[in-house]
């Protein structure tokens, strides 16, 4: 029998998430990011929850091309751009948009042999301070490009920052709206956070907006916003199973280092998952759990393979019975991811992210 631990995508889920971001920003064309194995969850196991996308944007040539072999013959953008001349190749024979962020691609292009040119996107650093010309530069940059014959058409874009928080993002559009003034071409600003908490600003949705972590079923803003306040759908479970029930008397510990100590006579369930599937190792006491489908608390330090879990919500529950790490549970039960980060002191990308490849992973509806 293998190990009951299991992680379930969820392709309803995705194609709801996707759904919201298009009514979110209704004028306009939706990216489905998919960077980083589509956040942890495979991405041929999103592709068909995420294929009423308008365009696919990530990283890696290598998921470029992956996405080319699931039948997909519309835009794919890598947001980074290319690392070396020789990845305009590729780009020219999957017709592939790449984003331009640095004087050395632009030279790469200049230098490249091609019979089919290429669509860019330019983006402009105004305020994130990662990628892209500054303001002062960008005008430049766009000229350069616009004299080339290897560049087909040019899209104008940035990246916010401050999105998720009290900052906000009218100092970034108001510098993005100053530099490509009079200049044609579509444009993209908003990423997830902005797509939720800002669309009503006016042109900020422009031509294209990214979403990124809000189709996965995690909230841009967490902890201020949750999947409830945006109506997102969790599209990852981490689910598995109680293997052992221990009894504790007052005063006994659990696990390495002793970090918890029972106070009362206490039955505590454990859990085959830990670290080395994904979970993170510095979730502390308190961190929810479902167990058959009820809120539970964990206890002592997480282990390789397993965590404990205190039973007093759920005294019926014994070996057997379902533990959800985060996502689904049973008789219509949800844990969202954001609150186990929450507790863990961490973002829902980095567990959802960190999965680990020992986990078995099916899709669900």
């Amino acid at each position: 029998m293998p190990r009951p631990i299991q992680a379930l995508v969820h392709s309803a889920a995705l194609a709801h998430n996707l759904a919201l971001a298009a009514q979110h920003a209704p004028d306009s064309r939706v990216w489905a990011v998919v960077k980083a194995n589509a956040y942890g969850h495979g991405l041929e196991r999103c592709f068909a929850g995420l294929q009423r996308a308008d365009g696919f944007a990530l990283l890696d040539l290598e998921e470029a091309q992956r996405l080319r072999a699931l039948d997909w013959r519309g835009p794919i953008l890598l947001l980074e751009g290319c690392f070396e001349p020789r990845d305009l190749e590729l780009c020219s024979r999957l017709n592939l948009w790449h984003v331009v962020h640095t004087a050395e691609q632009i030279d790469w292009m200049a230098a490249h042999k091609t019979q089919m040119p290429h669509r860019v996107f330019l983006k402009m650093n105004s305020g994130m301070n990662r990628l892209g010309f500054s303001e002062a530069r960008l005008r430049s940059a766009w000229a350069r490009l616009n004299a080339l014959p290897q560049v087909k058409e040019i899209s104008l874009m940035t990246h916010f920052s401050d999105a998720d928080g009290p900052r906000g993002i009218a100092h970034q559009v108001q510098a993005f709206a100053r530099a490509t003034e009079d200049l044609p071409g579509e444009r993209s600003l908003a990423n997830s956070a902005a797509v939720l908490r800002h669309t009503a600003l006016a042109g900020i949705a422009a031509d294209w907006v990214r979403a990124g972590i809000m189709l996965y079923g995690s909230a841009p803003d967490a902890p201020a916003g949750s999947v409830h306040t945006w109506g997102l759908q969790p599209t990852m479970t981490l689910c598995s199973r109680l293997i052992s029930v221990q009894q504790l008397q007052p005063g006994d510990t659990v696990g390495y280092g002793s970090t918890y100590t029972a106070s009362q006579a206490q039955r505590i369930g454990i859990v085959a998952c830990g670290y080395a599937d994904g979970y993170p190792r510095h979730a502390p006491s308190g961190t929810p759990v479902l167990v058959d489908g009820v809120r539970c608390a964990l206890v002592g330090r997480v282990s390789m393979d397993m965590v404990a879990v205190d039973l007093s919500p759920v005294p019926q529950a014994g070996p057997g019975s379902e533990a959800t790490l985060w996502g689904h549970g049973p008789h219509g039960t949800a844990l969202p991811i954001d609150d186990v980060a929450q507790a863990a002191g961490t973002v829902g990308y980095e567990l959802m992210c960190a999965l680990s490849t020992r986990v078995p992973v099916a899709v669900a509806d």
